[in-house]
C-alpha cells in the first residue's frame, strides 16, 4: 500500500466539515443537533454516506424528507469525491471497526484533513478533538 501516506487536504480544511451519515439525516430533518454546524464555512458529504443512506432507505430503517436525489442535489453541502485508491487504502487502516461505512467516512475526513461532524460514539472515541465536531 504505497499511497497510504498521501493525503489531499481540501483548501482551508480547518473550516471544512465532512458530515457523517447521522449528521446528514439530522440536517434533512432540521434536528436541533445541527446548530453546531451553523458557523461552518463549507460542508462536505462523502459518496459513502450517500450509499449508506440509500441502503438504509431500502431496508426500511430510514425515510428522508428530501429523498436521496434531494440529498445529492442539496445546496447546503457539496458531495466530495476523493481519489478512490488513496481513500480506500486509508480506510483499510481504520481497523477499529468492522462497519465499512464508518471506515470509509472516517478515512475520507482524515484523507482530506477536515473535521468530521458526528454523534456516533464509536467514531468520536477514535477521533482527536481537532478531527471532530461532536453533535
Amino acid at each position: 500500500m504505497g499511497l497510504a501516506g498521501r493525503s489531499a487536504a481540501v483548501p482551508g480544511a480547518a473550516a471544512v466539515i465532512l458530515l457523517d451519515t447521522n449528521a446528514v439525516i439530522w440536517m434533512d430533518q432540521n434536528h436541533p443537533r445541527i446548530r453546531k454546524l451553523a458557523r461552518a464555512i463549507r460542508l462536505l458529504v462523502s459518496p459513502a454516506t450517500i450509499l449508506e443512506l440509500q441502503l438504509l432507505e431500502e431496508i426500511g430503517r430510514l425515510r428522508l424528507h428530501s429523498g436521496i436525489r434531494g440529498i445529492v442535489e442539496a445546496d447546503s453541502w457539496e458531495i466530495d469525491d476523493p481519489p478512490v485508491i488513496d481513500w480506500f487504502e486509508r480506510a483499510a487502516e481504520e481497523s477499529w471497526t468492522r462497519d465499512p461505512f464508518d471506515r470509509l467516512i472516517v478515512a475520507h475526513a482524515r484523507f482530506r484533513r477536515c473535521r468530521l461532524a458526528t454523534g456516533d460514539r464509536a467514531i468520536l472515541e477514535q477521533l482527536r478533538p481537532s478531527e471532530r465536531v461532536e453533535l
